[in-house]
C-alpha cells in the first residue's frame, strides 16, 4: 500500500460533514424566506378582488373587481353601461374608445386602477338630459352609421379629435380618426359629421 494512501482518514469526509451542517444552518433561513415570498405573492395576487372608485360621466362609482379588469370590462359587466363596445378586445378597431381626462384612449388596453382618480366619460355621458352632443346630433343627420357597432367609439373619437384641433381639413379628420375602423365603410359620412359638429364644439 502507497504512503498516499495510508494517510487518507477512515470513516469520516470532512468535507461532506461540513458542506451538510452549512446546509444545515441554512434550512430555516430558507425557509423563513420562503415563506415570506408565498406571502408576498399572495399579497399581490392580482385574481383577488381590490376596490377601486372610478368617477364616471361626473358621478363616483365604487366597485370591488379583479386588478386585472380593463375599463371597458368594469364600463360594461359592473357598471351596465354598454355604448362602450367590445370590437377586438386588442386595441386595434377603436370601437372602445373613451375620454379619460378628455384624452382618448381604448379602454380594452386599460386598466380600471390605472383610471381612478381620473374623469372618464363614455357615450352615454355626452348628451345633456333630452339633448343630443353636437357630434352625436351630427352623425344622426350624416347617416354616419349603418349597422351601428362601432358608433360610439367613433363619436368619442370625433369629440377628441375636434377638440385636439385636428378637425381643420378632411385629410386631418381622416388620418387622425384612423384608428377607429367602420366594417361598414362609412367614412365619407364620418368625416361630413365631423366637420358639422366642429364649429358648434369649438364655440362651446
Amino acid at each position: 500500500m502507497s504512503e498516499q494512501s495510508s494517510s487518507r482518514p477512515s470513516g469520516f469526509d470532512r468535507r461532506a460533514f461540513m458542506a451538510g451542517a452549512a446546509g444545515s444552518a441554512l434550512m430555516p433561513m430558507t425557509a423563513r424566506a420562503a415563506a415570506q415570498d408565498a406571502s408576498a405573492t399572495a399579497a399581490q395576487d392580482p385574481s383577488l378582488p381590490v376596490d377601486v372608485t372610478l368617477r364616471v360621466n361626473g358621478k363616483d362609482k365604487r366597485l370591488r373587481i379583479d386588478a386585472r379588469t380593463t375599463v371597458l370590462d368594469a364600463l360594461r359587466d359592473h357598471l351596465k353601461l354598454t355604448g362602450s363596445k367590445k370590437g377586438c378586445d386588442h386595441g386595434q378597431c377603436g370601437a372602445c374608445t373613451v375620454l379619460i381626462d378628455d384624452r382618448r384612449v381604448v379602454s380594452c388596453l386599460t386598466l380600471a386602477l390605472a383610471a381612478e382618480g381620473q374623469e372618464i366619460t363614455t357615450i352615454e355621458g355626452l348628451a345633456t338630459d333630452d339633448r343630443l352632443h353636437p357630434m352625436q346630433q351630427a352623425f344622426v343627420d350624416n347617416d354616419a352609421f349603418q349597422c351601428g357597432y362601432c358608433t360610439p367609439g367613433q363619436i368619442m373619437s370625433a369629440v377628441a379629435c375636434v377638440k385636439e384641433g385636428h378637425a381643420g381639413s378632411e385629410a386631418d379628420i381622416r388620418e387622425y380618426m384612423s384608428g377607429n375602423i367602420c366594417r361598414c365603410a362609412a367614412y365619407p359620412n364620418i368625416v361630413a359629421a365631423v366637420k358639422q359638429a366642429a364649429p358648434e364644439i369649438m364655440k362651446g
